[in-house]
């Protein structure tokens, strides 16, 4: 069996979280690699500590990835931690480099897909692999407002057809009641014999009974 690369994005967000529960549980086979990718943004001042500072949290926020990992059997985990610009392009780069089967990325409101897709036609054909974008259940109507309903568009619509978009609040399992096992009291009666035997005194009689 061949051993497949799966790349997840790293992100301080729950959806990249989500999203790596979902290729944890749905994906991943055994033997396979998981390479828990974080790319942090890149500064206009070459400030070293600063710079040092964003690979800390980055590599801490991996680890926190990893601990997921962890729960889950004989998981192959490596972790990349680089700078790169904030539009996909370094992430692309990246992952066709790896030579990634799979790419699994957390969908929100700033994800980098949105401004790929305005820059790329065909988002696969930049990573040379199946993309996955993970959606959370949206929040519920009664806690939108009119403003926020406004101003915030459903930016998944501008997304390019060959991604693979799923939406985890949709998939839900039937509940399937167990299978009734019929019992049997008595699978073969003429089998029982009854046998009542009392205690040997002088003068009682032995009974024995077969059915």
């Amino acid at each position: 069996m061949d051993v497949k690369k799966i790349v997840v994005i790293v992100e301080d967000v729950d959806a990249a979280r989500s999203a790596l529960l979902w290729a944890l549980q749905n994906l991943l086979r055994y033997g396979d690699v998981v390479t828990l990718l974080h790319v942090f943004p890149s500064l206009n001042s070459r400030n070293r500590k600063k710079l040092r500072l964003l690979r800390l949290k980055g590599y801490q926020l991996a680890l926190s990835f990893k601990d997921i990992c962890n729960d889950f059997f004989n998981t192959n985990v490596e972790i990349i931690v680089t700078e790169g610009d904030q539009e996909g392009a370094r992430i692309a780069a990246l992952v066709r480099e790896i030579g990634a089967s799979a790419l699994v990325v957390g969908l929100h409101d700033r994800s980098f897909l949105y401004r790929l897709a305005m820059s790329h036609n065909d988002i696969s054909s930049s990573f040379n692999c199946r993309v996955l974008a993970i959606k959370q259940p949206a929040a519920s109507p009664q806690l939108r407002t009119q403003t926020s309903a406004a101003t915030t568009p459903d930016r998944s619509s501008n997304l390019d057809v060959s991604l693979s978009q799923i939406e985890i609040d949709r998939l839900e399992f039937p509940d399937i009641p167990p299978p009734k096992i019929p019992y049997r009291i008595c699978p073969n009666p003429s089998a029982i014999i009854w046998r009542s035997r009392k205690s040997r005194r002088k003068g009682s009689s032995r009974r024995e009974a077969y059915l």
